[in-house]
């Protein structure tokens, strides 16, 4: 059975893919307003950051929140920094003993202002399905530029 830290480090790995395609497009088409969730494909891309760093701050109990606005990072590599900086805090919290961890209760407020109580496992999965909810947005962006999606399939990696 997969666990939760394959999930994550499985999206870790095809994050890094589709960084790397998004460094082939010029500035210019990543920052376009494409009507989209979050406007521009440099945006989706932050905003799983943004979120993951969010989650990580409540799961560690660290306030290091440090994202920028979305039009303050100008260039791929302030993108770059920023995912290293998420991805190594990730790592992190995944490299600890998670069996103990998971049912840990948190009481955080929805997207709709409600408290709720949701364990560690609840967060991460919601990460998990975050980004891959967003993943498919930038896939169908790609498309509209004639540019083919990185290898994501599950096994072949």
């Amino acid at each position: 059975m997969v666990g939760v830290k394959e999930l994550l480090e499985y999206n870790g790995q095809v994050r890094q893919r589709y960084f790397q395609t998004l460094a082939s497009i010029p500035w210019e088409e990543l920052v376009r307003n494409r009507e989209a969730s979050f406007n521009s494909i440099r945006n989706i891309f932050v905003h799983t950051l943004k979120a993951m760093d969010h989650w990580l701050d409540v799961l560690m109990k660290e306030h290091n929140y440090r994202a920028k606005q979305y039009d303050e990072y100008k260039d791929l590599e302030e993108i770059r920094e920023y995912k290293d900086y998420v991805e190594s805090r990730m790592q992190k919290y995944l490299d600890t003993s998670l069996s103990g961890k998971l049912l840990n209760k948190y009481i955080v407020e929805n997207d709709i202002g409600e408290t709720v109580e949701v364990t560690a496992e609840d967060i991460l999965i919601h990460l998990f399905e975050e980004e891959v909810h967003h993943r498919g947005e930038l896939i169908a962006l790609l498309w509209q530029m004639n540019i083919e999606p990185p290898l994501m399939g599950w096994k072949y990696l």
